[in-house]
């Protein structure tokens, strides 16, 4: 089947991990949250979405592959997303396609989908995907206007740096935006260690689990009514002013918070496994030691961890993860990422005798933290350092394309 390039568009996108988290919608069609939310986002180098997205008259219907499989498009997210952005295209209009809402469409689409991380494991992989496809699509269709009305309709945001996206008030959701707090650039010694504790789906999804909290947890409305707002104006004067002890405090109270909620639910929703608690209790008593906060930790809905230190303490948080936290084997391909080696990390194996050196304090601080945690081999899977980034960018690298233009299908 011949094309041209000018139907066809890949674009990435970044994770997104919420450190003011929303849980609970409003409006299940428009994904109208139940509070605001602000998140960092993750370097695109390290974890991110793939999506090429082709359109043709040739094509029968709208067709889906996600990490190599067909997935179905039919979902109300889905139709809703792809709906608006074809009722705004600008390229649809000059080809004469008719865009009005329930018309049937000449054009469809093939849509293809890669992420370079865990997906459905609690590291906010439907929002970077439905970033992405709305990036991508909307970048393809030439649609008219701002896309982050849309890109939240699945959580994703298609700004870089910090976010916040706004619940808005209107019951047609055109006030529900995402908004950037501040750019990529702003806070360059913020670094970010994501520990891959499962890689599994888990078990309960996270729109199932909101609509059961929603039901059934007095502490989700209390929560969303009397603690996040004024949270949220705490953490963006946190971030405005690189104040990392009421960011790194900020991010910790929220992540508890929400599991507080998921444990209110009824029955209760379990996130977090045992892995996850120690990484919690090993971070408490080290920050605890210092008398302030050199690290912080958040949980999305999932077991994998989080976690953000400044880059002069960013050493000793890579240290502690390999220590009571070690791989089966191979430490040397354990921490991947660009991270670092820009924290001035020649090498993971000998980190505990460069830190030793460099204050002895440190040795204090271990023995006291070998007196109270054992090392849990393997049950940290990999841990990937990164740092906070810009937002989706469309790619023009023929490589990275991950439709075969010839036949309309996923390349081999």
């Amino acid at each position: 089947m011949a094309t041209t390039k000018a139907l066809c568009v890949t674009a990435q996108a970044p994770v997104n991990i919420a450190v003011i988290k929303y849980w609970g919608k409003t409006d299940e069609k428009l994904i109208l949250p139940l509070n605001s939310s602000l998140s960092t986002t993750l370097s695109m180098t390290d974890l991110c979405t793939t999506t090429t997205v082709m359109a043709s008259k040739e094509f029968k219907e709208d067709r889906l592959w996600l990490n190599g499989k067909e997935e179905s498009v039919s979902s109300g997210r889905m139709q809703n997303c792809i709906g608006q952005l074809v009722a705004r295209s600008g390229l649809l209009k000059r080809l004469g396609e008719n865009v009005e809402e329930g018309k049937a469409r000449e054009y469809h689409f093939h849509i293809v989908s890669v992420n370079n991380f865990p997906t459905a494991a609690g590291l906010a992989s439907s929002a970077s995907g439905f970033a992405c496809l709305t990036y991508t699509l909307g970048t393809l269709l030439e649609v008219e206007g701002d896309l982050s009305a849309i890109a939240r309709l699945g959580s994703g945001s298609i700004y870089g740096g910090f976010v916040k996206w706004v619940k808005g008030e209107k019951a047609d959701g055109t006030d529900s935006i995402a908004v950037q707090v501040a750019p990529e650039t702003h806070w360059p010694e913020l670094q970010i260690l994501v520990c891959v504790v499962s890689a599994k789906h888990k078990e309960t999804p996270s729109t199932s689990g909101m609509q059961t909290s929603t039901e059934t947890s007095p502490f989700l409305a209390y929560r969303a009514a009397h603690i996040v707002e004024e949270r949220m104006k705490q953490m963006e004067d946190a971030i405005h002013k690189r104040d990392f002890q009421l960011y790194g405090e900020l991010t910790m109270r929220d992540s508890n918070s929400f599991h507080s909620t998921c444990l209110d639910t009824y029955p209760p929703i379990f996130y977090l496994n045992d892995t996850s608690k120690t990484i919690i209790n090993l971070i408490t008593y080290v920050n605890k030691h210092y008398g302030k906060i050199k690290i912080a930790y958040t949980f999305d809905a999932g077991p994998n961890a989080v976690l953000y230190a400044l880059k002069e303490d960013t050493p000793l948080l890579l240290h502690l993860i390999t220590r009571y936290f070690p791989p089966s084997s191979d430490l040397a391909h354990f921490v991947e990422g660009s991270g670092p080696k820009e924290c001035g990390v020649e090498s993971i194996e000998s980190l505990g005798a460069q830190l030793k050196a460099k204050d002895a304090s440190v040795e204090a601080l271990l023995q006291e933290l070998d007196a109270k945690f054992t090392p849990q081999p393997a049950s940290i899977q990999r841990v990937i350092h990164t740092t906070v980034d810009k937002g989706p960018h469309v790619v023009t690298d023929d490589a990275l394309c991950l439709i075969d233009t010839a036949t309309g299908l996923p390349k081999a």
